[in-house]
Order: structure tokens, then C-alpha cells, then sequence
């Protein structure tokens, strides 16, 4: 056909691949109108409404309206600011079907009640504020009212979660999980008794030496003796305990006996709590951090070690 040919509705129709429906439906709203029609009122079209049409299926695909395509046949608007426009309703869109998908993955391995999927989903989709103001009421409970405040900062940074504006779906995933057990009041109760512990024994003003973490100690003196298999009720753990109570008995008043080890286990069964590791985790993975060791075997096998050695 010559350029002054005009198509039937239903040769534009092959042509496009498009049905006489959906092109007619495409006339009626003024996206491609006819250029002519027949004495008995058919519709004809100029060969450029083959492009047109081709245009008009593209952006449909991509899901604009049909009146912002119309706009766009007809230079109202221009193609550029739509399809930026465009792109960030979908990213919004794509967000909370991730956050979606997250929740669905994650209920379908948990095997949540109806209470507690709905509390999933409310954690999944709050907003950045909301979840800033949960965290807050968390660590609140964890260090407000403490001696010491001003040196509780870091702690409390340490221990922040920043999900990510587009996060992955592990990510949303650890963000449910670490704030349902932010939200628990006895794993609340327990951080707050570690830390009080920790902070009861700093002294007033600048510490005049360096003082000793015991969880720390116990993962550098006790950590390889659980990796070479040393069970904590044997002789070989001996050595490996006194190090840990060497290590502790540089705390001022806190001399190298049978009351050293009761604090030194108090302390460690506080600080052994699996839900702790858990936390930390989740933390890493939300904020991209680099996973932090378990220290639960090495917690444990401490708490068993100092149980037995007190007792005796």
C-alpha cells in the first residue's frame, strides 16, 4: 500500500495484533482517531496510526492510563516526564510487593497464628518514623534510668537497626523478626539486667585501668576450648577457667575465689541468653554489617564450667 492508503479497522487489527475491540474502544477516547470514514460511516485510518498504536500498546504494557497515553500521543505531555513519573509509582509499588512477598515467605516457613501474621504484617509495613519509635521504646526499657547514661551512647548505636530504603527480602525479614523479639517483654527484662549489671560495676568518674569484659574474656580464653572439644567438667578445663577468673579478678574488689566465680556466673548466665545471639544477628543483617560470631556455645559452656567449680 502507498502512502495514501487508509486501513480498515480490522487490517489495522492485523497489522497491530491488536483485536477491532480494543483499537475501536482506543479511537472512542481520542488515542487514534480515524482519518476518514466510509458513506456508510466505517472507520479508516491513516497508515501512521500502525506506529501510534504500537506506542500506545507499549506504555499500556507498562501500565500508564489511557488518558496520560492519550496526552502523550498528542504532545500534551511529554514522554520523558511520564516515564520518570511512571518509574517512581512503580518503585513505590515494587517496595510494597517485596514487602509483601517478605511476609508471605516468612509466614510460610513460621507457620504464624492469624494474630500473630497480622502483627508480621504490621511490623513489615511501618514507616521509617514508626520503626525509629519502637526501637526507642526497646532500648528505652533496656538503659533509661541506668547510672552512668553518658557512656551508654555507643551501646545504644551498637544496637540499632537502619533497615535500608529498598531492602532485600532477608532483610525485611530479620526487621519482623528482630522486632518481635524487641517487643518481648522477658528478653526485654533480660538486656535490661545485663546491662545493669555491667553498669552497676563501672565506677564513678574516668576508670583509672582498662577493665575486662567477661563476656569478651570468656570468648578469647574459652572459645578455642570449646573448639577443640574440651568438655567444661573435665581437667582440662581447669586451667581454662582459672585464665577466665585471672582475667576477671582484675576488677577492683573482686578477689580470685569462690565469690568470684558466683559473680562471674551470675554475669554469664545473664549474658547467655540465645535471643541475644539472635538479636545480633538479625542486627547484622539488617544493616549489612559483617555477621558477628556466636557466642552462645562459648556462653555455655562457660555458665556449665563455673557451675560445677562453685558448687564445689
Amino acid at each position: 500500500m502507498d502512502g495514501g492508503t487508509l486501513y480498515s479497522i480490522g487490517e489495522l487489527a492485523r497489522r497491530t495484533g491488536l483485536t477491532v475491540k480494543t483499537i475501536r474502544l482506543y479511537s472512542d477516547r481520542g488515542i487514534v482517531a480515524p482519518a476518514d470514514r466510509t458513506p456508510a460511516g466505517y472507520r479508516r485510518y491513516a497508515p501512521d496510526a500502525v506506529a501510534r498504536l504500537s506506542l500506545v500498546r507499549t506504555l499500556r504494557e507498562l501500565g500508564l492510563g489511557l488518558d496520560t497515553i492519550r496526552r502523550v500521543v498528542h504532545q500534551e505531555l511529554a514522554l520523558s516526564d511520564v516515564a520518570a513519573e511512571h518509574a517512581v509509582a512503580l518503585d513505590v509499588q515494587i517496595s510494597v510487593l517485596r514487602l509483601r512477598r517478605a511476609v508471605l515467605t516468612a509466614a510460610a516457613t513460621r507457620g504464624p497464628t492469624p494474630k500473630e501474621m497480622e502483627l508480621m504484617h504490621q511490623l513489615a509495613t511501618l514507616s521509617a518514623a514508626e520503626r525509629r519509635r519502637l526501637i526507642d521504646d526497646f532500648l528505652d526499657a533496656v538503659f533509661a534510668g541506668l547510672p552512668h547514661a553518658d557512656r551508654h551512647a555507643g551501646a545504644r548505636c551498637s544496637m540499632t537497626p537502619e533497615l535500608p530504603a529498598n531492602p532485600t527480602d532477608e532483610q525485611v525479614r530479620a526487621w519482623i523478626e528482630l522486632a518481635e523479639l524487641s517487643l518481648d517483654p522477658d528478653f526485654r527484662a533480660g538486656v535490661r539486667r545485663l546491662v545493669a549489671d555491667h553498669a552497676a560495676g563501672l565506677p564513678d568518674g574516668a576508670p583509672t585501668r582498662p577493665r575486662p569484659d567477661l563476656v569478651a574474656a570468656a570468648r578469647d580464653l574459652v572459645g578455642p576450648a570449646v573448639a577443640c572439644g574440651i568438655a567444661p567438667d573435665s581437667p582440662q578445663a581447669n586451667p581454662v577457667v582459672a585464665a577466665l577468673a585471672a582475667q576477671c579478678a582484675l576488677l577492683p574488689d573482686r578477689p580470685d575465689d569462690a565469690e568470684l566465680l558466683r559473680w562471674m556466673l551470675h554475669r554469664l548466665e545473664a549474658a547467655s541468653d540465645p535471643r541475644r545471639d539472635q538479636y545480633l544477628q538479625l542486627l547484622a543483617l539488617i544493616n549489612d554489617w559483617p555477621a558477628p560470631e556466636r557466642l552462645t556455645p562459648v556462653l555455655d559452656w562457660s555458665v556449665t564450667a563455673l557451675r560445677l567449680r562453685a558448687a564445689a
